[in-house]
């Protein structure tokens, strides 16, 4: 496709981070394998009788060699990393002598989580969303608001309810649920917009319209809570049931345009036959593109005996990268059909699920290993019974369909996950505070997951790829903020009850409230005026406010600027 990025389907450009994924993970098995200097002497000496009490690693730039370095990060547990690998540990602990050798090896391991996350969405979760939507005969629309919100959404609604079960009483919660609903609903709806500019696509102007005012109704009501600065249990259902109500309305309108559509096909065809198809081109979801395009390169025919020994070893090096993904995401398009990867999906997506989120008892985690294992047994075999060799299954779809989304979601978590880790470690060893690493890093890092697939989809998908993607960059911030504050919300206040919850107080709330309502009314405004066209001088106004918003916030981190009657609490 001439439309996908370049980096997804440029063969040189594959195989170089195939082969530097090879090399980093050699090295990564090297430091696991062969303990450090470093590290014998942190076991030894990290007493530090000063720094024990820093919860924020921040001490870390006060050691002036790698020695001591090392053993500080090994004996604060607040440096310890948040994703699979201990990034400081590698820098100050096996890099230490040659730091610049450390910020190679993240540099090229940070090329290689972008391409894995704009790779898998591409190739796999928009390939899942648009064959689930058709099978279930959604709009591009209804597509948006519920399976694209609930992929992009649900990581974020689980650490919002975290944040308040925990002690901190849920402020971190709100600051991260609205900071990533404007990063969505301004910066990535903003590329989104650029993206498409020079195709013409148009979207839709009543569904715009209808979410973007949704979305002024949801920043109102978490106003007045705010505001009231406490909530009941019958308030707190009421505010989680507007995104309820928002996706019936959606239903609702969508359910009217068809039967509308239907009204003027029968019109059509008692007045002399039909005159156009009862959905435009534009419309219509999009095939997948053949194997030979595909970024996993032709998985069925990596060794095929026909190619030079060349074009063979090339394959070859396309394996490191592509093979896990195969192999535990299910796939059921024609043109990437194999029984053998599809058996083995399904017997190893449960596995898969079981070592990424089992629990941390060795004890409860061989328990659901267990239960995995006998899980992807029981699918394997009905795989292995059910499918053919030469073509997908035409019967039970539903459940494949269902698999390859769940697991697309699942392998995009934990890409993003661990490139926000990889993206805090970086901040703490230039020496970012806390503070500016969340509003930049962060934030980023928590929405690189939507910009991916929401571009992806626009890109990809025609007018209909590009009204799901807003749909979906309104819809998904509506979801978080409904849901991922309206759960926490009515889980505290049914503790509390009869007693209303108190909700956290943060003056810069009302901040990001006021500019992300900013960036809603210039859409609402603008986009109408132009057609209901997305081009640049939407999207780069979009971008505008959000800078502007991040330039405040970078002023008040610095204490250039203070807000009254309250403090930072960042």
């Amino acid at each position: 496709m001439a439309n996908r990025f370049s980096i997804y389907h440029g063969r040189k450009t594959q195989i170089l981070l195939n082969v530097s994924f090879l090399g980093l993970f050699i090295f990564y098995l090297a430091t696991l394998l062969s303990p450090s200097p470093p590290l014998e002497f942190s076991l030894k000496q990290a007493q530090p009788s000063d720094d024990i009490q820093d919860q924020s690693c921040t001490s870390i730039h006060k050691h002036k060699d790698h020695a001591t370095s090392c053993s500080y990060i090994k004996s604060h547990k607040s440096c310890n990393s948040q994703g699979y690998i201990d990034y400081l540990a590698i820098f100050y602990c096996y890099c230490g002598k040659h730091p610049t050798l450390g910020y190679i090896l993240f540099a090229a391991w940070l090329l290689i989580l972008f391409y894995l996350l704009g790779n898998t969405a591409s190739e796999y979760f928009c390939t899942s969303l648009e064959d689930l939507a058709t099978l279930l005969g959604l709009s591009p629309t209804i597509a948006g608001v519920t399976l694209l919100s609930l992929g992009n959404g649900a990581p974020d609604v689980f650490s919002s309810i975290a944040s308040f079960v925990s002690a901190g009483g849920g402020e971190v919660g709100l600051n991260s649920v609205l900071g990533g609903a404007f990063v969505v609903s301004s910066g990535v709806a903003g590329i989104v917009a650029i993206s498409v500019s020079s195709s013409g696509v148009s979207i839709h102007r009543s569904s715009f319209i209808r979410d973007a005012c949704f979305f002024l109704v949801t920043i109102a009501s978490l106003l007045v809570v705010l505001v009231v600065g406490r909530i009941n249990l019958w308030s707190a259902l009421g505010f989680t049931t507007i995104y309820v109500v928002y996706v019936s309305v959606v239903y609702l309108s969508d359910y009217l345009h068809r039967k509308r559509e239907v009204a003027i096909l029968l019109f059509d065809e008692e007045n002399g036959g039909l005159k156009a198809p009862l959905l435009a081109a534009d419309d219509e979801i999009k095939t997948h593109p053949p194997a030979t395009t595909s970024a996993d390169g032709g998985v069925r025919n990596w060794f095929s005996r026909s190619k030079p020994l060349a074009l063979q070893i090339g394959a070859a090096l396309l394996i490191p990268l592509s093979l896990p993904r195969r192999l535990t995401i299910p796939v059921v398009s024609k043109e990437r059909w194999s029984k053998l990867f599809a058996v083995c999906s399904a017997f190893l997506s449960p596995v898969f699920l079981a070592a990424i989120w089992g629990p941390k008892g060795l004890e409860a985690r061989l328990t659901v290993y267990g239960i995995g294992c006998g899980v992807g047994l029981v699918l394997g075999l009905a795989a292995w019974i059910l499918t053919e060799v030469s073509h997908p299954p035409a019967r039970f779809v539903f459940p494949w369909l269902v698999g390859g989304f769940c697991m697309s979601m699942a392998w995009t978590y934990i890409i993003a996950e661990e490139l926000v880790a990889l993206l805090v470690a970086l901040g703490k060893i230039i020496g970012i505070s806390p503070t500016i690493l969340g509003l930049t890093v962060l934030a980023w890092g928590n929405s690189i997951s939507d910009l991916i697939a929401n571009v992806a989809l626009a890109v990809n998908g025609g007018r209909a790829g590009a009204q799901t993607a807003m749909s979906g960059c309104y819809a998904g911030p509506m979801f978080n903020t409904l849901v991922g504050l309206g759960v926490p919300f009515v889980l505290r206040a049914w503790s509390s009850y009869p007693d209303s919850f108190v909700v956290p107080q943060d003056p810069t709330l009302y901040v990001t409230l006021a500019f992300l309502a900013g960036g809603l009314l210039w859409a609402l405004v603008l986009l109408p005026g132009r057609g209901m066209m997305l081009d640049k001088f939407v999207g780069i106004g979009l971008l505008a406010i959000y800078l502007c918003f991040l330039s405040l916030r970078f002023f008040q981190a610095l204490g250039v600027l203070r807000l009254h009657h309250g403090k930072d609490h960042e």
